[in-house]
């Protein structure tokens, strides 16, 4: 099963029989894919997708992801799969539980601080200077996760370990060219930055969609606060994949020279995207990296990221409906 990207402006997506056919304008046709090979479509900028299409894909499916060109998630097209009422009772006494919203926090948090630190090791045992007092300032973070009694608290080691964390990454970025003043978001405003918000984003799109195959509602989260139209569980439960995914994904393609300081364009305003064809490289690598293969350590079997995600999401719904006692994250060495 795949992911097709579509982002050529002004080129629709059509059913032709038991495929789909991606047409650019003067009656080219760029692309034909079986219907039963697709797991999702990822719609980036200016591009029309018939409604005999989308039928079709609702059908089998198989979800319709919209993101514009800057990089923004726009929403999503999937069918009705949400049938887990009981989880869902569950998921909102949990959510309405102080003691039972801070444990599940505390291990997102830890989860998190802990791959965070695992990045920083294996940067530090390829050779890089300089990272001993950010590890051991990560790991000393983590222990006291154990002990915090408040959301306040918690936040705040969060946000000491991103500080510290991101303090070291122009150490790790080893190409010419690349600077990096710190975690900018809205808009990014240089490349690295650029390449980390598309990431994240990625990473949301396929949490939301392991929490709506699971049953949850994604919108309901521990960690993060309760905000209108914010997926708060997705932005949870991907805390422990942002170091694992995306920052990893970040620095291969910057430091193995698979995407230089010219494959981005500076728009008005100051924002920095990818050009297309550097969006491409940067694609093809994120559907290599969710596809590998990784051992998961609590099913004790060999899963690709993506099913990993899911099966973390699997891990939460036992916990929460009392199976487990507690939420245990994925972590990396």
């Amino acid at each position: 099963m795949s992911t097709l990207y579509v982002m050529e402006n002004g080129a629709t997506v059509r059913k032709d029989g038991e495929q789909l056919r991606i047409d650019l304008p003067r009656d080219k046709t760029l692309l034909k894919m079986p219907l039963e090979k697709l797991e999702q479509i990822v719609i980036i900028g200016n591009v029309t997708v018939t409604a005999q299409a989308m039928k079709a894909l609702l059908q089998r499916g198989i979800s319709l992801v919209y993101i514009t060109s800057q990089g923004r998630l726009l929403g999503k097209l999937q069918p009705f799969e949400n049938k887990n009422i009981p989880l869902r009772w569950r998921q909102f006494e949990a959510a309405s539980s102080p003691e039972v919203r801070l444990a599940i926090s505390k291990s997102i948090v830890k989860g998190k601080l802990l791959n965070q630190r695992a990045l920083l090791q294996r940067a530090k045992r390829e050779g890089v200077w300089g990272l001993a007092g950010a590890i051991q300032q990560l790991g000393i973070l983590a222990k006291k996760v154990d002990s915090v009694t408040d959301m306040n608290a918690l936040r705040g080691l969060e946000g000491a370990g991103a500080a510290e964390y991101f303090r070291q990454w122009p150490k790790l970025i080893r190409q010419i060219g690349f600077r990096f003043p710190g975690r900018v978001r809205r808009p990014p405003t240089d490349p690295v930055n650029s390449m980390l918000s598309f990431g994240y984003m990625l990473l949301m799109n396929e949490v939301f969609s392991a929490c709506h195959i699971v049953g949850f509602d994604p919108y309901l989260g521990f960690f993060h606060m309760d905000k209108y139209g914010r997926p708060a569980l997705a932005l949870d439960l991907m805390e422990e994949f942002r170091p694992v995914l995306v920052d990893s994904l970040v620095l291969s393609l910057i430091n193995k020279r698979v995407i230089d300081p010219e494959d981005f364009v500076t728009e008005i305003g100051g924002a920095t995207r990818m050009r297309p064809h550097a969006l491409r490289k940067f694609l093809a690598a994120w559907e290599n990296k969710r596809r590998s293969i990784v051992k998961h350590h609590l099913f004790d079997q060999q899963a690709p990221y993506w099913r990993v995600i899911e099966l973390q999401a699997r891990v939460l719904a036992r916990v929460i409906l009392g199976e487990l006692d507690e939420y245990i994250p994925f972590l990396v060495r």
